[in-house]
């Protein structure tokens, strides 16, 4: 069996292929591409596994072409939908186009002169200039209704499951569109392969029959799995069911560390396979060592790192790490006072907040600062006891009733974080 192909089945990433693909693989460099369709101007963690495989197919020896759907972003991809997508003007789509060109570039090589150069194409370059006529004529002609609605991802549409309505005229082709970029990249990229997530296997032989019929040629098809939790629930959203976005500027690397972290150990031994590029022997070792030990989370914190580290590099995960330990109590008042705003606003997410001019922070008694002044204590007789109880911390050292606030204490210049105990914060924000 082609190395690529068991490199994803023992990862669990592998879920169907067309006759003849291992045949394909193993015969030649070959190269597939995998489409991205530009709903946002970022990828979220949703888009990973799909990254992850063009990268594993590089470095297996094979060429990998991303394809950013400038044309069919137009449209939105029906698969796993229950209702249309709404359309985006052409400015806001090729900004996004643009975004996402530059996302792609940070995962796979694009550099060098080797066969297995990666590869960047945009399908409105190639579609922008065919009219319906010519398209309908030419590509509409060698696909009949009946074989895209056997497509499950029309039919469940029709049929009216998950609360879907029908589908307009628009969506349906869809599958037409991304068979012919297949047909384009076939004849112009030597692409021979499309990859996908499972609800994809529709569209993709649409291509490949396209190919077929139109080029008298023979492509291939290759899916991975729909990645979901162990308990079955959706991957890849908070709790409020926002996205975890590529992009630090829409997730903090804080944040986004912060996902992997708080896997559960079953999702972890899983997700470590999934989203790492560990080998088999080290994910091995690493889930025995978890099981002897499961209180220490090695798992969820060599996932946490890996995945970190390739999205956001190094020097992301070492802040998101210092950023993590602030909380327990493990990092320096430096690190505190280092971090910028919106991660010391994501690592004490949910805390009172109450803007105080600076003058009213800086350099004034901190019995008046911790009570008056900020309101975080009720009175300076509460302030006094809780001081000499030696409760109270400023930016997480112990104060006495000698403290005065200077410059040098405000986090990214403006924040000072107030505690008594263990647990009861209060960020002072100084305007």
């Amino acid at each position: 069996m082609n190395s690529f192909i068991e490199e994803l089945k023992w990862r669990g990433l592998f879920a169907d292929m067309m006759p003849g693909t291992d045949e394909q693989l193993n015969k030649e460099v070959t190269t597939a591409y995998i489409g991205f369709d530009p709903t946002a101007d970022s990828l979220h963690i949703g888009s990973l596994i799909q990254i992850k495989i063009l990268a594993h197919f590089q470095q297996h020896g094979h060429k990998p072409v991303a394809l950013v759907g400038g044309a069919t972003g137009m449209i939105g991809d029906p698969s796993g939908k229950s209702s249309e997508r709404n359309l985006l003007d052409e400015e806001t789509l090729l900004h996004y186009v643009d975004c996402l060109k530059k996302q792609l570039s940070r995962f796979l090589d694009f550099e060098g002169s080797g066969p297995n150069k990666a590869e960047l194409v945009n399908n409105y370059d190639w579609m922008k200039n065919i009219s319906f006529l010519d398209f309908a004529k030419n590509v509409g002609k060698n696909i009949t209704v009946n074989y895209m609605m056997a497509k499950d991802s029309v039919k469940k549409r029709f049929s009216g499951e998950s609360g879907a309505d029908g589908m307009s005229f628009t969506e349906f082709t869809y599958q037409l569109i991304q068979g012919y970029d297949f047909l384009h990249l076939y004849q112009n990229n030597q692409v021979k392969l499309q990859m996908g997530g499972s609800d994809q296997w529709g569209n993709i032989t649409t291509g490949t029959e396209l190919i077929r019929r139109k080029a008298q040629g023979e492509a291939f098809a290759l899916t991975v799995p729909l990645i979901t939790k162990a308990d079955g629930s959706k991957f890849g959203k908070s709790e409020s069911g926002e996205n975890y976005w590529l992009d630090k500027k829409k997730t903090s690397p804080y944040r986004f560390y912060q996902f992997w972290l708080n896997a559960t150990d079953e999702d972890a031994e899983r997700f470590i396979k999934f989203y790492t590029f560990l080998n088999k022997e080290e994910i091995e070792s690493l889930v025995e060592d978890h099981k002897t030990a499961p209180h220490e989370r090695k798992l969820q914190k060599k996932l946490a790192e890996e995945v970190t580290v390739w999205v956001h590099g190094r020097e992301e995960y070492e802040k998101a790490l210092k950023a993590s330990e602030i909380l327990f109590g493990r990092s320096t008042a430096e690190d505190l006072i280092n971090l910028d705003e919106e991660t010391f606003l994501d690592v004490f997410d949910g805390v009172p907040q109450k803007e105080v001019v600076k003058a009213d922070v800086l350099g004034i008694p901190v019995i008046d600062l911790l009570s008056e002044k900020s309101g975080f204590l009720k009175s300076k007789s509460e302030a006094q006891r809780e001081i000499k109880g030696n409760a109270i911390s400023v930016n997480k050292q112990k104060i006495d009733d000698t403290f005065l606030a200077g410059e040098h204490d405000l986090i990214d210049n403006k924040f000072l974080l107030l505690q008594k105990g263990k647990k009861n914060y209060f960020i002072i924000k100084a305007i």
